[in-house]
């Protein structure tokens, strides 16, 4: 199997796994994050796809970059929850767990288009499988502030606030 067909595979099963999350995610910031995540994964498997297409009939692309977002809907995803959040939240097991399985995921994803990025046989394959890379470092940097936010919403968000606890 070509490494093109592999990467729409894993987008594929990225999102399903994500929607799943997301149904299942009691908290609306999880809810979002993982809605999102199966979005930007069916958008990775789509231009996955348009690639190999491409490479088939030899023709490529000059700026893979341009089509990803590096990770801006996700970080206005986890600005809009510290304006809305509730300290009170309490910590589900099970959404701690499917941040485990993500995290897992997220990074064999990166690990695989680090692999394939080196063995790439164009500077098109390898530019795209870069790209491919960060988006999936940024999945799981996403993933492990929602882990933080599970664990210690308090700490999160003074965190991400700034806010000077020095008693002055």
């Amino acid at each position: 199997m070509e490494p093109l067909e592999i990467a729409v595979k894993m987008e594929i099963e990225g999102k399903q796994f994500y929607q799943d999350a997301s149904n299942k995610c009691s908290d609306e910031l999880g809810k979002s994050l993982f809605s999102r995540l199966a979005e930007e994964e069916d958008f990775h498997a789509t231009k996955a796809r348009e690639i190999a297409e491409s490479l088939q009939q030899g023709v490529t692309v000059s700026n893979i970059d341009e089509s990803f977002d590096k990770g801006a809907i996700l970080n206005s995803i986890f600005a809009e929850a510290r304006n809305e959040m509730e300290l009170s939240q309490e910590v589900v097991s099970s959404e701690l767990d499917i941040v485990k399985v993500a995290l897992d995921m997220e990074e064999k994803s990166q690990q695989f288009y680090a692999d394939q990025s080196g063995g790439s046989k164009t500077d098109f394959e390898r530019n795209f499988f870069e790209a491919l890379k960060r988006e999936e470092r940024g999945h799981y940097l996403a993933l492990v502030d929602y882990r933080e936010y599970l664990l210690d919403p308090t700490s999160w968000f003074t965190k991400f606030e700034h806010i000077s606890l020095d008693g002055a």
